[in-house]
C-alpha cells in the first residue's frame, strides 16, 4: 500500500453523491463513509462497526468521538508540518467544538472529502480550511495475516 494507491482510491470516490451515513462508492457517502470505504479498499474490512448517527452527532454527548477514533484506529496525530499526500485530515469548525469533518490530503494544496449537499469532491486547502485542521493521521501499514 503506497500513498499513491490511497490517493487513487480517494480519487475514485469523486462524484459519489452525499448521503448521510452512506459508505458506498458511486451510490452515496458522507465524510465518515468516504474514510470507511477507503479503509475497506485497503484492508478488506472495517476495523469496527459504525452504528447509526444523527447529523448533529458531534454536538451531542460532549465526547470528541471522531478525534478519539482517529487516534484509536490510525495512531497518534502528526504535526501539520508532517502532512503528506494520503493522510487523513480531521477538521473542527471552531476551536471550541468537536471534530466533525474528515478528508484525505492529496497534495500539494488539495484534499478530497464528502461535502454536504454536494458530492465527494476535490477542494483547495485554502487558509480557512487549514485553520480548521484538528488532526493529521497516516493510514496504518497493512497488517500481516
Amino acid at each position: 500500500m503506497s500513498a499513491e494507491q490511497i490517493v487513487a482510491i480517494a480519487q475514485s470516490w469523486i462524484g459519489t453523491p452525499y448521503r448521510h451515513q452512506g459508505a458506498t462508492r458511486g451510490i452515496g457517502c458522507d465524510c465518515i463513509g468516504l474514510i470507511r470505504g477507503i479503509w475497506r479498499d485497503l484492508y478488506g474490512e472495517e476495523p469496527e462497526p459504525v452504528g447509526p448517527y444523527a447529523p448533529d452527532w458531534a454536538e451531542r454527548g460532549g465526547e470528541d468521538r471522531l478525534l478519539e477514533a482517529g487516534i484509536r484506529l490510525f495512531g497518534p496525530a502528526l504535526g501539520l508540518g508532517q502532512m503528506q499526500p494520503s493522510d487523513l485530515l480531521l477538521f473542527r469548525w471552531r476551536p471550541d467544538t468537536m471534530v466533525k469533518h474528515a478528508g484525505i490530503f492529496v497534495g500539494p494544496s488539495h484534499f478530497i472529502h464528502a461535502y454536504e449537499q454536494m458530492a465527494v469532491t476535490r477542494s483547495v486547502l485554502v487558509p480557512s480550511w487549514r485553520r480548521k485542521i484538528a488532526a493529521v493521521h497516516r493510514f496504518p501499514r497493512a497488517r500481516d495475516s
